[in-house]
């Protein structure tokens, strides 16, 4: 396996809400395959409570099975990049500024040209899923294809009951003890996902009617069994995107690529071999 130390790099940015200063963040990523400089990208997209180090070996097995290079980071407020600061929330909008500011700002800081966006796959999990789904509305031109898996497109009440359930795992449980190999600062972590998606005005958060815009290729996935959404979110992906392509896990949860990592990589190879 071909996988590189973590970096932290400095990427300046206007007006992100995890900075003291707000123009500057400092961002932990990774390359993986670096020594395959021809080979297509595939950016990875970590979910709300996630990290670089969270995803495990996932990303790295499956760059080798479709023979792409890898590129995963914390976003900011996880992981070893700048934490959130306490008295900090995240807005509303805030998977829309990591997709149309903080990707983008990391692509140029890293000399990602448009030829190399062009070839460039974008996978996300559950947040990150919502995030890729984003960028590629935004920038259509700037990717080969978007995988989403276990995204979200609009709030529903399963979702915000899973999250309240895990304020309680988290204060009263071994959950923060957990969590915590995964993030410098665990409450940065956790308190920035759970505070948004538990606010009253995040409940009429919603990006189905942004979805159109994306002309790509789009695979969207989602487990049966998922505790923090239902079918109806890729659903109403397909509704807006008619060439998406959906795929529904038996017997799997809201984290395929730990629950049942073969049929998702299965998926997921399939899809970008018929591209």
């Amino acid at each position: 396996m071909d996988r590189s130390v973590p970096h932290t790099s400095v990427i300046h940015l206007a007006d992100l809400p995890a900075t003291d200063d707000r123009e500057s963040l400092r961002l932990e990523y990774q390359w993986l395959n670096a020594g395959q400089p021809d080979a297509p990208v595939a950016v990875f997209l970590h979910e709300g409570l996630g990290s670089i180090s969270m995803w495990k070996d996932w990303p790295q097995k499956l760059c080798e099975q479709l023979a792409f290079r890898g590129l995963v980071y914390s976003r900011p407020g996880y992981g070893g990049s700048t934490p959130r600061a306490a008295d900090v929330k995240w807005p509303v909008d805030f998977m829309h500024r990591q997709a149309h500011d903080v990707l983008p700002a990391l692509l140029d800081f890293l000399g990602m040209d448009s030829a190399e966006r062009a070839r460039m796959w974008v996978i996300g999990h559950s947040d990150g899923g919502s995030i890729a789904l984003l960028y590629a509305a935004a920038f259509p031109d700037a990717l080969a294809g978007v995988i989403a898996i276990a995204p979200h497109v609009f709030v529903e009440d399963v979702s915000v009951k899973a999250i309240s359930e895990a304020t309680t795992l988290y204060t009263q449980g071994d959950f923060r003890a957990r969590l915590s190999r995964y993030h410098a600062d665990v409450d940065s972590a956790f308190y920035g996902w759970n505070d948004i998606w538990l606010n009253p005005e995040f409940r009429r958060w919603n990006i189905t009617d942004l979805l159109s815009s994306i002309r790509g290729p789009l695979l969207a996935v989602q487990g049966h069994d998922d505790e923090y959404a239902t079918m109806a979110q890729i659903d109403a992906i397909a509704s807006h995107v008619p060439h998406a392509q959906l795929v529904k896990l038996p017997a799997c949860g809201h984290s395929p690529h730990r629950q049942c990592p073969a049929m998702l990589d299965a998926a997921i190879a399939a899809f970008v071999r018929r591209i």
